[in-house]
Order: structure tokens, then sequence, then C-alpha cells
């Protein structure tokens, strides 16, 4: 009974129902032409909602840190008021900047929300749920997510002000700095699982999450990436190319209405994606909580669709970044990276060895208790 709730709850029941729906009525190119246009509409819709409502999660969730309420008006609890903001945005107008680069200046922040929406696409949010499968999903990630500092770059370089160049150039250093780090702690876990797709290395931690398989060597990987990940954002205390005391607004100080739009959602979008691949890595993706030989615990955990558990593991360690960014202060650009330069990278370096140890010698939590993992 309860198998049978959690089954008809999963999403892939729809998908399925929709692809039959179509094979019996279509040929097989039109029921692709229109499949992929109904996976992008889907695409563009979750992107928005889903930054949206960080948005306003982050303004609550900051308000709560600073002992007031955050957005309480428009709509029950303030629940509207990142649609009001977004429908603002919309509104403003575009300005036209002197002497810069129009065709750059205009085209860098497609290139933000490029990098992200490829991303995006690469996320299992649950059991069936992704677009696409690769077999090179890890490298894969790596690639597209580094799209999005053209943008930066492009933004700064085009809008002929020297806060935004500054920003950029900031951004620049520290995006290319971290993300050695990022990939480094991503390639330790692909030791460990011995795959780069996504899948797998989800199907692998069904009772023993990936964190706890490779024993310290796991946990370092762990905090590592989400450091990486958390100043590849531009998150706070990394927010170095955005500091408003020193630089305006950063690399996108001149930008306006949508434009502008695109580079603060893409902001929120880029914080969901490092979170969400964290928990596809270390946290067991979309699996629930398993416990070898408690049958009856195991089929109430069954019970939870499996995007349930994504989003539930996901969100902690949104929150996890929100409540690090407003607990500490903001970096120098020099100790920025010096972090990265002296001391994670080289712990990196390091800890990759440490996992092929673990993986050839047969240390993991699998290798040592295989009754059990």
């Amino acid at each position: 009974m309860v198998l049978a709730i959690s089954h008809a709850l999963e999403l892939t029941r729809i998908t399925r129902w929709i692809d039959a729906s179509l094979r019996a009525s279509l040929p097989g190119s039109g029921v692709v032409l229109i499949e992929l246009v109904l996976v992008g509409i889907g695409l563009i819709v979750l992107y928005a909602l889903l930054a949206l409502s960080l948005i306003y999660i982050e303004r609550k969730i900051t308000g709560f840190f600073q002992a007031r309420f955050g957005p309480n008006r428009v709509g029950k609890w303030g629940i509207l008021q990142s649609f009001a903001d977004f429908i603002k945005i919309l509104l403003k107008e575009i300005i036209r900047i002197n002497k810069s680069d129009h065709v750059l200046f205009y085209s860098a922040p497609f290139f933000m929300i490029v990098a992200s929406f490829l991303a995006f696409g690469a996320i299992p949010f649950g059991k069936g749920l992704h677009v696409v499968d690769f077999n090179i999903g890890v490298l894969y990630f790596t690639a597209v997510s580094s799209i999005g500092i053209i943008g930066v770059l492009l933004a700064g370089w085009s809008s002929n002000n020297k806060y935004a160049m500054i920003g950029a150039m900031r951004s620049g250093a520290q995006f290319i700095s971290y993300e050695l780090s990022a990939g480094f702690a991503l390639m330790t876990m692909v030791v460990l699982a011995g795959t780069m797709q996504f899948s797998e290395i989800i199907e692998k931690q069904q009772y023993c999450w990936n964190i706890f398989n490779g024993h310290i060597a796991s946990g370092v990987a762990f905090v590592i990436f989400l450091i990486s990940g958390h100043a590849e954002t531009n998150r706070g205390p990394f927010d170095l190319p955005e500091a408003e005391s020193e630089l305006t607004a950063g690399y996108h100080t001149e930008y306006s209405g949508l434009q502008f739009g695109f580079y603060y959602l893409a902001e929120y979008l880029n914080m969901f994606i490092v979170a969400a691949i964290a928990t596809t890595v270390f946290l067991g993706g979309y699996l629930p909580v398993q416990i070898p030989g408690w049958e009856g615990f195991n089929s109430v955990m069954d019970a939870i669709p499996s995007y349930l558990w994504f989003a539930a593991k996901t969100f902690v360690l949104i929150f996890l970044s929100l409540w690090v960014r407003w607990s500490f202060p903001r970096l120098r650009i020099d100790q920025l990276l010096n972090l990265e330069w002296k001391y994670l990278l080289p712990i990196n370096l390091g800890n990759i060895i440490l996992m092929v140890f673990l993986v050839l010698y047969g240390f993991t939590l699998h290798d040592l208790f295989p009754g059990w993992f």
C-alpha cells in the first residue's frame, strides 16, 4: 500500500503517460519535437519559479538572522514580493550606455543564462527526472558551468566603466581559482564512485552516502566543494566582485531592466545548482535514507517521492549557504586568493591521493562492510 502511494506520486508516471499518448497519435519525429518543446517550457518555468522562490527564502531567512520580519506586505507573509519585484524589473527601461561596446554589452547577460540552463538540464531532480543523463555528467557540468564567467568578463569589458571592469577582473580571478578546487573535489568522488554518470553515482549510494563511504577524504572533498561553489557564485563572504562599498554594483553596474534581471536570477540559480550537485554527488541525490535490514523503516522512507528527498537535501545546503553568507564579513581579495592557492588546492591534491589509496586498498565502507553497505 505504501509503495503504491509512492509510485502514484512519482512524476515519472506523468511523463510516461504523456509520451505514450503522443506516440499513439503522432509519428516519431513529431513526438520528439513536441517533447523537446515541452521540456524546454518546463525548464524555463522551473528556472523562474526556483529563482523567485530562492529570492523570497533568502529575504525571510535574512530577516530572521537580523531580527526583523523580511517581506510581509505583498501577499500572505510577503510571498508575492519576489513576483512583484520581477514584474517591476521587466517594466524598467533598458538604458543604452554611450561609448560602450553595444554588441558585447547586450550579449553578455545571455552567457550567464545559457550557462545556468545547460547545467540545470543535467541535474537529476528525481528518479527519471533529468533532461539528459550523460555518461560524463561530472565533466559536462564542469565544462558548461565555466561558460558563465564569459558573461561576467564581457559585461565588465563592454560597459566602459572602471568599477565594472575591476569587478569583472576580480570575478575572473576568483572563478578560475576556485573552479580548480571544485573540479578536484568532484574528481575525488569520481575516483570513489568509479563513474562520471550522475545516475550511477546516485544508485551506488543506496545504503551509504558518499560523504560517509570515503571516510575523511569524502568529508574533506564535501567541505571544499561547498566553499568553492560558494566562492564561484560570488556569495558572501566571497562577494568581492559586487562589493557595494567599493565598486557600486561590480560588473553589472551599468545594467538595468531585464538585463540586470538576468544576472540577478542567474546568481540564485547558480546557488541552487551548486547545492543540487553537492546533493547528487555526496548526499545520495534523490535516494531516501535506508538502513539495511530495517524493512519497515525503509518502506516508510520509500513512500516519500524521490523529488521531495532531493528538494529537502538541496534546501538544507542552501540554508547552510545563506547562514554562512550572513555570519561572516567579506574577505579581502588577497585573503580570498590565499585561501585557495595556499590552502584549499594543496589539501585537495593530497585528498585525491588519499582517496585513490582508500579505493585501491579496499578501505571504503563498501569494501570493509560489504554486507551492510
